[in-house]
């Protein structure tokens, strides 16, 4: 969606000297003010430190050059992260009586603001500052909040790289017979410390015949982060087994377990899995932030007309709505924005998820324990005598969940799940190799989702794409329409060398019309379905994908990635 300017503000801007023309294609371009401002400054030389002063005058908020991030209390960062002063472009600066002092980027933003406002209880003092400045105070900020954290348990050493901390533990002669653990509590708190704080997913830890390999996903790439030595990985795993309450002694079984803890003030609930190789015990944790904000329909990348559909569809009575696509494709985000759109005092909305990775206030949640058989589909039958106008099932796995979920929507409830399928026509033949009969599905399915997340480039070093690639005329961009097209540079400290800097969906919408549902009767398979819908003018995942390139958010490499199953 395209930034929206005040029109006293364009007028400044073009008393400044910017074309008209260059004015529209950074706003077309961008999303954001921060956006904006870096389009502005590629296509017309009109400086983010310009932008920022531009903005301070017009809304009569003072201005500073840069930030001194090293000089902020740690104690005032515990109430954000890292992660939500850069998504929203704030950074709390000083405490002064019921005042607090806010630099902000984007003081057009007021939600930010109001937020900061709620959670400190304190009036906001706000000061504009140009993005790179503030986006250098936040890391000086939490890198020093970080070395004097004394928050993780069991000892972190903030000062120690991990890279030395694994030396250290290299050095002892048996780690598992040894009565000093701090070494091996040290580096694994100091993983996960880094891990939060670079905003990754999951943690990988590897064994190997001749070393072990520590990884981290980020914007969903791993990246290699350790090597300790292989004496060093059994220690590793024991330690983290311990955290997560499983059994140290079994090292034959696949494991799962989970860690509840706190870093630098957030909440983090820890999904711990382990299985055994030929080389050791492999372990990944995913990271789930508890204190991380609720994405709406809007922010999470879908295109302004699929949200509007999505909107009429999550509004219905009765009806199932599935989102579909592979794991960490963001499908529980969208259907958490979709819930907290329709929720009101007025309904009745229970969950069973699996794992919980939200607490939505004003929600029934149920966590799935195959333990002691509360299941899906157990826990979807004890939900139907609970009274719900909405029900969300994580996901639908067998034949009997899908089977109760039909007869709730069939009954008057509105239904949320997921399936696991490569596009929203899958889901179709998914559904009907699960035995469930076609005039059920055609009858209680009313709308399906695809979606996938794509890497944005990096505002700070992306570049001019070739308008001649001929990757361009694969994803349907004319020559006429390469002039935004942008890759990925050469990578900066902003995005750690990867020239990519966050996530956003690709996505498709297939709501479920007459035609559909004749199609879904004749048994029609996915491709037919698909070539019917793309007829009638649906936009696929790799289109949707196709415009976010032509609009410089993300890269065509990245974009065919992601949706290679599309090729023909």
């Amino acid at each position: 969606m395209a930034f929206d300017i005040p029109h006293s503000i364009e007028a400044s801007l073009a008393e400044a000297g910017i074309e008209r023309e260059q004015l529209e294609a950074a706003r077309q371009t961008a999303s954001s003010a921060g956006d904006f401002a870096a389009q502005l400054e590629a296509r017309a030389g009109f400086s983010q430190s310009r932008w920022a002063r531009l903005l301070a005058a017009e809304l009569g908020l003072p201005f500073q050059v840069e930030i001194d991030g090293a000089a902020i209390a740690p104690e005032l960062l515990d109430p954000v992260s890292m992660q939500y002063c850069r998504r929203n472009r704030v950074l709390p600066l000083a405490v002064s009586g019921d005042l607090i002092e806010v630099a902000t980027a984007d003081p057009l933003r007021a939600g930010a603001l109001d937020d900061l406002r709620s959670l400190y209880g304190k009036e906001v003092d706000a000061v504009v500052v140009p993005g790179p400045a503030l986006t250098e105070g936040i890391n000086r900020a939490f890198d020093k909040a970080a070395e004097m954290s004394s928050r993780l348990t069991d000892g972190l050493d903030g000062d120690s790289s991990l890279a030395a901390q694994a030396a250290e533990l290299g050095e002892a002669p048996d780690l598992l017979e040894s009565d000093d653990e701090a070494p091996v509590i040290r580096l694994v708190n100091s993983i996960i410390f880094q891990a939060a704080k670079d905003g990754a997913s999951d943690i990988h830890v590897e064994p190997f015949e001749r070393s072990s390999s520590v990884r981290f996903r980020i914007d969903g790439m791993l990246v290699d982060v350790l090597a300790p030595a292989s004496r060093v990985h059994p220690a590793l795993v024991s330690r983290i087994k311990v955290m997560a309450a499983m059994n140290i002694a079994e090292k034959r079984l696949p494991q799962d377990g989970g860690i509840r803890t706190r870093v630098a003030g957030r909440e983090l609930d820890i999904r711990v899995s382990t299985v055994p190789t030929a080389v050791g015990e492999r372990v990944v944790m995913r990271l789930l932030d508890r204190s991380s904000t609720l994405l709406g329909l809007e922010e999470i990348g879908l295109p302004a007309d699929t949200v509007g559909t999505l909107r009429r569809l999550i509004q219905q009575s009765h009806g199932i709505v599935l989102v579909t696509g592979p794991t960490g494709s963001g499908k529980t985000t969208t259907l958490y924005a979709g819930l907290s759109e329709i929720n009101s005092v007025d309904k009745n909305i229970i969950t069973i998820e699996d794992p919980i990775e939200y607490q939505l206030r004003g929600i029934g949640q149920i966590q799935v324990n195959p333990k002691i058989d509360l299941t899906f589909a157990n826990g979807l039958r004890s939900v139907l005598r609970q009274d719900p106008d909405v029900i969300m099932v994580g996901e639908i796995r067998d034949t009997e969940t899908a089977r109760i979920a039909i007869q709730a929507a069939l009954t008057g409830h509105l239904v949320f799940s997921t399936l696991h399928t490569n596009d929203s026509f899958s889901a179709i033949t998914r559904l009907l190799d699960m035995n469930v009969e076609p005039f059920l599905v055609s009858s209680s399915v009313i709308g399906i989702a695809a979606q996938r997340l794509v890497r944005t480039l990096c505002t700070d070093c992306s570049v001019p794409g070739d308008p001649h690639d001929p990757t361009l005329a694969e994803l349907g961009i004319r020559f006429s329409e390469a002039a935004r097209v942008r890759e990925a540079g050469a990578g900066c400290g902003e995005c750690r060398g990867s020239g990519y800097r966050g996530r956003t969906a690709i996505s498709e919408l297939l709501p479920v019309d007459d035609d559909v549902r004749g199609r879904i009767m004749d048994r029609s398979d996915a491709a037919t379905l698909k070539d019917a819908c793309v007829t009638a003018g649906m936009r696929t995942m790799r289109a949707d994908g196709a415009a976010k390139v032509r609009d410089g958010l993300t890269s065509m490499s990245e974009v065919l990635r992601v949706t290679a199953e599309d090729l023909d």
